[in-house]
């Protein structure tokens, strides 16, 4: 099951978020043997991503995904509320499971 994550993207500039994952209420997921992808999208039904978030599993025993998207991409997306998700793919079974969802706010810029 999914845990619920609620983000905030200030448009034009750099996002880095970090996710911290659990097997259960104590234990950190080792998430050795995994890649994650993510995207954010205006709605369910939205045919096209707003967004590709890289996903980073920098050290993959500390249960962390790092989600970024660089100013350049942000620039362009428009403001308002998004949804995203984060899909884990274990890679020796092709295994997927959702790991984390949630609403992406991009709030706007003034300075340009």
């Amino acid at each position: 099951m999914a845990i619920q994550q609620n983000l905030v993207l200030e448009q034009g500039t750099d996002f880095q978020a970090v996710i911290k994952l659990y097997a259960d209420n104590t234990t950190v997921l080792n998430l050795n043997g995994y890649t994650a992808t993510s995207q954010m999208r205006r709605s369910y039904d939205s045919v096209t991503a707003t967004a590709t978030l890289a996903v980073a599993i920098p050290i993959p025993g500390n249960g962390e995904l790092y989600l970024t998207l660089a100013a350049a991409s942000s620039t362009s997306i428009r403001y308002g509320r998004y949804l995203y998700d984060v899909v884990l793919t274990q890679t020796s079974t092709g295994t997927l499971s959702r790991a984390v969802e949630g609403i992406i706010t991009v709030t706007p810029r003034v300075t340009r």
